[in-house]
Formats: C-alpha cells, sequence, structure tokens
C-alpha cells in the first residue's frame, strides 16, 4: 500500500515537472520567435518598448517619471534617434550667434519625430525655412515620447531652461491633457516581447476600442473637472508666465488625432485649447486645417503607427513657418 501510495506521488510530481517544463520551453521559443520576426522593426508596439529600453532611464522626479538618456543613440522602427548632451533629439547644441534665435520644441513622441528621419521632422524643416529666409535660427527638438504637457513643461523648468530659448513651441497633441500613472512596475513588460505582445492582445481584445469610444475618452479627458486638464492648464500658465518675465515667444502647434481626418470627430478639443493656449498668451497656430481630408494611410509613420510621417511633419512646418518668421522680421525692424 505504501509503495502503491509513492508511485503515484512521483507520477504526480513527474507530471508536474513535465508540464513546467514543457511550460518553459514553450514560453522560451515564443519569446525567441518574436525576437527573430521584430528585427524587421516593422511592429509600432514593440518598437515603442525598445524606444522605452535603450534611450529611457527611470527619473527620480515624479513629476517626470522617466528621462531621456543624454548622449546616446539607437535605430528605432528603422530610423536612427540620436540624444544630445541635453536629452534633445539631434546633434550638440552649439553656441548662439549674436542676434541668433533659438527656438526650443516642447512635447510628446510627434514632437520627437517618431518614425521620422531627424532631417524630415518640423524642427529640423522650420531651422532651414527659417534660415532660407535670411535669419539665424537654430532649431531645438524637446520632444520625449510619452510625455504629457504636465511633464514637457516640468522637464523644460528642471532641466532645460539653462539653454535660453529665444522661442517656445509646445507641439501639443490632444494626449497632453491625460493624467498618466507612473510606469514601469511591471517586470515581465520590462524584459519580455512576448509578455508584451500578450498584454497588448489582451487590451486590444477587452478595452472599447472604435471612433465612438475615443470621443467618449477626449470628452471625459478635457471636461474642466478632470485631474489631467486642470494640471494641464497650470502648467501650460506657469510656462506663458515665465516666457513673459524673460522676453520669450510663445507658439502652440494644435496636432489633430491622423486616425479619421475626412470626418473629424475631435475638433471639439481643438477649440478647447484655441481658449486655454490663447488666453495664456500663446500664438495658437491648428494644424488640422493643412492635414484634413487627407485619408491615414498618407500620413501613418508606417502601418499600425499613428505619429504623422514625414509629409505630416512638412504639413505642418508650412503651417507654422510664417507664423514663428513673423516676430523675427518685426522685431528687426525695431531701433
Amino acid at each position: 500500500m505504501t509503495t502503491t501510495t509513492t508511485s503515484g506521488a512521483e507520477r504526480r510530481i513527474f507530471s508536474l515537472i513535465l508540464v513546467v517544463f514543457s511550460v518553459t520551453v514553450a514560453l522560451v521559443m515564443g519569446e525567441v520567435v518574436l525576437r527573430v520576426k521584430n528585427r524587421a522593426m516593422n511592429t509600432y508596439d514593440i518598437e515603442m518598448w525598445r524606444y522605452a529600453k535603450e534611450l529611457k532611464a527611470k527619473s527620480g522626479d515624479p513629476e517626470l517619471d522617466f528621462d531621456h538618456v543624454k548622449s546616446k543613440a539607437a535605430t528605432l522602427q528603422k530610423v536612427e534617434i540620436r540624444l544630445n548632451e541635453w536629452g534633445l533629439r539631434g546633434g550638440p547644441v552649439t553656441p548662439l550667434p549674436p542676434g541668433g534665435r533659438r527656438i526650443l520644441f516642447l512635447g510628446g513622441s510627434i514632437a520627437l519625430g517618431w518614425g521620422v528621419a531627424e532631417s524630415d521632422t518640423i524642427e529640423a524643416r522650420l531651422e532651414r525655412g527659417l534660415r532660407a529666409r535670411g535669419e539665424q535660427a537654430q532649431v531645438l527638438n524637446g520632444g520625449v515620447g510619452n510625455y504629457n504637457a504636465e511633464r514637457y513643461v516640468s522637464r523644460f523648468f528642471k532641466e532645460l531652461s539653462g539653454l535660453q530659448p529665444t522661442d517656445l513651441v509646445i507641439h501639443y497633441f490632444l494626449r497632453d491633457a491625460e493624467d498618466l500613472p507612473p510606469g514601469g512596475g511591471n517586470i515581465a513588460l520590462q524584459h519580455s516581447e512576448l509578455a508584451l505582445t500578450l498584454w497588448i492582445a489582451y487590451h486590444r481584445l477587452f478595452d472599447r476600442s472604435g471612433e465612438g469610444s475615443l470621443v467618449d475618452h477626449y470628452r471625459a479627458a478635457y471636461r474642466p473637472d478632470a485631474p489631467g486638464f486642470r494640471e494641464m492648464q497650470l502648467k501650460l500658465g506657469e510656462l506663458a508666465a515665465y516666457a513673459r518675465a524673460h522676453g520669450i515667444r510663445m507658439y502652440f502647434g494644435m496636432t489633430p488625432d491622423v486616425h479619421n481626418l475626412v470626418d473629424y470627430k475631435l475638433a471639439f478639443v481643438h477649440e478647447i485649447m484655441r481658449d486655454v493656449a490663447t488666453t495664456a498668451g500663446y500664438t495658437y497656430v491648428d494644424f488640422l486645417p493643412p492635414l484634413q481630408g487627407r485619408p491615414p494611410q498618407e500620413l501613418f509613420a508606417m502601418p499600425g503607427d499613428p505619429h504623422p510621417n514625414a509629409l505630416g511633419h512638412a504639413l505642418m512646418t508650412d503651417a507654422l513657418l510664417p507664423v514663428v518668421a513673423l516676430p523675427a522680421r518685426a522685431a528687426a525692424t525695431e531701433p
């Protein structure tokens, strides 16, 4: 009887070990297969995950949560993103010549130019455009992916005010009023492409989706009592007060969601932000008119990635350039 009981227990232990071993092998093989597949850099979510691993670091400042590392580069979504000594996208910051303009962009991943070659970003195009008009302009890219307005304004005060810009451009996207929780707590998601893929699949299966839910989401985010909306207004007001005190010109570029620009349902957010920006003293530029009516495949950085591509950045530059150039020409005529 004892021998039979022992044999049964041994079989159960062996079966458990076999199950654990089989599951482990399957998980390892799944991870290997995904990593080989994703070497093509065609999966948006994986490339964003790699961006977080290779070019970001956890910040000790809770207002930032994370930050760009400095003086490092990585190829992400087949595009090189190089960060300079300030953690800005681009090359080293050079001294500003007398009478020159240093224009600093603040924003999230669209300002960064995610999925767009450095030379095709709105910052690089604006710099070339201003120089073609005879201005000694230096345009700096302070975009950080997954930052909202609270974070990128806080980063300016904590890290970038020493650049002493002559102009500030808020490259605003609709998500910049969202209240973002701290990230980076799940170890599996930090290190496993398989875990990330399963997590994404779960949320796509069970989360609400579609244009209607997107509209509802933004109506909730832009309620006057929404925490992220209130904090966004506060931070933009603080930045505007600083700019006025230091004689810095201020611009606000409003970027639409490019999923559906043919029948755009989110114009109400643009109207809200026009009021917020102009009340605070920013010169408001809406990027919806030059983009409106274009199908998403014309503007997506790649299939599945709704960041504006090089064409989108060119169209936004065309809208911003004449507005940004006007103050410089006017200032040149002053005694």
